[in-house]
């Protein structure tokens, strides 16, 4: 089964995510089939800290592909930020 979630890059107390699409048997860090964008929850006030390719996102849910809960909470703000730019 496909699964968008999050893949864990940065340093040591200095998270940065990959929002990818993935196999759910191939590990957290590990293997993906499509990088779908980021999310940066320790960026600076001003830059951008979440990009999603949301055409991507919605075609692997086509699919038949599954998110994470963290995932799920992210394409939300996402969309809502974006329509309300």
């Amino acid at each position: 089964m496909v699964v968008i979630r999050l893949a864990r890059g940065g340093s040591k107390k200095r998270p940065f995510y990959n929002v990818v699409a993935a196999d759910s048997r191939n590990r957290r860090d590990g293997r993906f089939i499509e990088r779908l964008g980021f999310y940066n929850p320790v960026g600076k006030d001003g830059v951008e800290n979440l990009r999603l390719a949301q055409d991507r996102v919605n075609y692997w849910i086509e699919k038949g592909a599954q998110m994470s809960p963290a995932v799920a909470r992210l394409v939300k703000e996402y969309t809502a930020a974006q329509t309300a730019a």
